[in-house]
């Protein structure tokens, strides 16, 4: 396993990190012989990193995580990250809420403190922009979540801070140039990289604005999410997540899976698209880690196994790039 720097934390962590998401259903589920086998592969082979939210499955994660490391005695193996996302009808009493969703998440993992608190809502110009979004001030001002995390930061309950990057480019880029948080886990993937490089203007989906780029100067760690876009690029069905979330829904996942056939057709003879898409994700100089949701022994095995053949060659990365923005090409 390859280790790299997060930023400026200290830590080194695993090019392949764990998701302890929805869409795998692992540690949302029930199935406590999959979860102990699972993490047990994942930290045999290298995975240093855990993430987690107090909302995946209403803390049933988080409750699942720190059980299962608890009887793998693997507690001081691992370091765990968690969110914390304030509610519109939360928004005049943000202190209180950070720092009860946080004790909440340290009881649920079994934790004294959380290696990195993140923001979990999106940002944008007006709240509710977006679903759950909040605006930079809602971050940034006083009695804002920035404060209220520094805080617990200061207590010793949590070690680093970092950003959840959806929402609004311009917006996201007045949090990360404060230079106040470590640490952002964004979208990027083979069929959306518009969070590190520009894409066209006409781009149907969401535009992160090459974020990443930004982060980079503020030499802030980055975590690539969505790397399978949700299974479209791995040939899976839709998860039940996928059919109810608000942020990354059916329709989305239909038209990645369309994108993502078109695209195989520029791969070698011997790489599938799942390959593809762990070593694309790796293949940015500013990406510390791939976060990949797992649900088997087995696909920890596989995805490694793809990290473990390095980047993608520029040939290959320009004949992708060409294929999913023929317009830009030229000029990116």
């Amino acid at each position: 396993m390859e280790f790299r720097s997060l930023g400026s934390t200290g830590f080194r962590v695993s090019a392949i990190s764990f998701g302890a998401g929805p869409v795998s259903q692992l540690l949302v589920g029930q199935d406590q012989h999959a979860q102990r086998s699972t993490i047990a592969k994942a930290i045999q082979l290298g995975i240093n990193w855990v993430d987690t939210a107090a909302t995946y499955g209403d803390g049933q994660s988080e409750e699942n995580l720190g059980r299962t490391l608890a009887e793998l005695g693997a507690t001081d193996q691992v370091r765990v990250a968690s969110k914390v996302r304030v509610m519109p009808h939360q928004l005049a009493e943000i202190g209180r809420v950070v720092r009860d969703s946080v004790t909440a998440s340290l009881r649920r993992l079994r934790l004294k403190r959380i290696a990195l608190l993140q923001i979990h809502n999106s940002i944008t110009p007006q709240a509710g922009d977006q679903p759950t979004s909040i605006t930079p001030a809602h971050v940034l001002a006083a009695g804002g979540m920035l404060e209220a995390m520094q805080k617990l930061q200061q207590e010793g309950l949590v070690e680093h801070l970092g950003l959840t990057g959806l929402g609004d480019p311009q917006s996201l880029a007045e949090v990360i140039d404060t230079g106040a948080l470590a640490t952002i886990q964004i979208p990027y993937n083979l069929l959306n990289a518009s969070a590190g490089q520009h894409v066209p203007a006409d781009f149907p989906e969401d535009n992160y604005g090459d974020v990443i780029t930004l982060c980079g100067q503020r030499g802030m760690g980055v975590f690539a999410i969505r790397v399978l876009a949700g299974g479209a690029l791995a040939g899976q069905s839709p998860s039940p997540h996928t059919l109810k979330t608000p942020f990354f829904p059916l329709d989305l996942y239909r038209r990645d899976c369309a994108r993502a056939q078109r695209l195989s057709a520029v791969l070698p003879a011997d790489m599938s698209l799942e390959e593809a898409a762990v070593r694309f994700a790796l293949s940015h100089a500013s990406i510390t880690s791939a976060l990949v949701g797992f649900a088997t022994p087995e696909q920890i095995d596989q995805i490694t196994g793809y990290a473990a053949r390095g980047p993608l060659d520029a040939g290959l990365l320009a004949r992708l790039n060409d294929n999913v923005y023929p317009a830009s090409s030229a000029g990116n």
